[in-house]
């Protein structure tokens, strides 16, 4: 049986590295149309199609998370036998998050009424927030189940990879509370709205370059990884 396949496929195979750059990527992108000098004096559409193109790479990166988190559940000693695996609930409502951010920006090019940019734009721009926020504390269980110490250990790039990603989370939620939509089709406060997309975007490009295979740290993580398992 021939198991070879077209080398085109291998775009088609999830790995850390893509998952990475597509989120590095996707951060870049939401971070041009928020920088503060610069957004308040662009066009408005080009910096909505900045952040719908962003939100797409953002979904990518989220579905190979979720798809390299592993099984949903692990067995456990006691009644029902199984619970679910906070890595693997912290990829699936990241994935969550990033699909309501795909409808905030997609929608954010053609909304025109303040009933639109309510319903469609601010509504699940902060619900991909909160689900972003979720997904954040469900990845602090998961790394605190590895045994290894959220309070202070700064010779793991997971460390710093796990809180650089709770920073923009909150971030992003402060900048949905800013973009909240009045009744008059103002913004709640639009430089809260710019500072908090553009922290956050940063933030996770941080986070993703620091988890990116290859780079000195991670070698050693998992050069001490190895040794320790052996």
């Amino acid at each position: 049986m021939n198991t070879q396949h077209p080398r085109w496929t291998v775009i088609l195979v999830p790995t850390i590295r893509k998952q990475s750059w597509l989120f590095m990527i996707g951060s870049s992108l939401f971070a041009l149309s928020a920088i503060p000098w610069l957004s308040a004096n662009a066009n408005t559409q080009i910096m909505n199609l900045l952040c719908f193109v962003g939100a797409w790479f953002f979904t990518a990166a989220g579905l190979q998370q979720w798809i390299l988190s592993g099984d949903a559940t692990a067995p456990v000693d006691y009644a029902p036998g199984k619970m679910f695996r906070a890595e693997w609930l912290g990829a699936a409502t990241q994935s969550v998050g990033t699909v309501l951010f795909n409808v905030s920006t997609t929608s954010a090019l053609t909304a025109t009424t303040v009933a639109a940019q309510k319903h469609l734009v601010w509504s699940p721009d902060a619900g991909g927030s909160v689900a972003f926020l979720v997904s954040a504390t469900f990845i602090y269980m998961a790394y605190a189940r590895g045994g290894r110490s959220l309070w202070w250990d700064p010779s793991q790039p997971g460390w710093w990879s796990t809180h650089i990603n709770m920073i923009g989370c909150i971030a992003f939620g402060v900048s949905a509370v800013g973009a909240f939509i009045r009744p008059d089709g103002s913004t709640a406060d639009a430089d809260l709205a710019t500072w908090g997309t553009f922290i956050g975007a940063i933030c996770f490009f941080l986070a993703s370059w620091i988890a990116l295979p290859g780079l000195p740290w991670n070698r050693a993580a998992a050069l001490q990884s190895a040794q320790v398992t052996r």
